[in-house]
């Protein structure tokens, strides 16, 4: 399904504009701690965004495979929940929004798992 593809592509480029912007734009306007979360969150969604394109290649090879849509929601819904939190952690500095970093990533550990089972299933 093209969709993920898409969507992948498109968080893959806001990974790199937001990484970008925390390299250039928060340095030394955020302390170093937050710094590295602001990392984390554009690692986790660089990765997750690759795992949405191969999702989408995938789905294009197997569309009987009915798993692999769920796999997409669910990274998409972690890269916002996980990658989101984070951001937003990491410029407020509250630390009550790291209690939501947790559900994007069992969103993730749901996504890659049902990769898996497809390809059992299907491969």
């Amino acid at each position: 399904m093209k969709i993920f593809i898409i969507i992948g592509a498109i968080s893959a480029l806001l990974s790199v504009a937001i990484g970008a912007f925390g390299s250039h734009g928060l340095e030394g306007k955020i302390p170093e701690k937050y710094l590295e979360i602001w990392k984390t969150g554009v690692q986790y969604q660089m990765f997750h965004s690759m795992g949405l394109l191969i999702i989408g290649i995938l789905m294009s090879k197997f569309p009987e495979n009915s798993l692999l849509p769920w796999a997409g929601w669910l990274m998409l819904a972690g890269i916002v929940f996980f990658a989101g939190s984070l951001y937003i952690l990491a410029i407020t500095q509250v630390g009550i929004l790291g209690a939501i970093t947790p559900i994007g990533g069992v969103a993730f550990i749901v996504a890659w798992l049902l990769i898996v089972i497809a390809a059992v299933k299907y491969l």
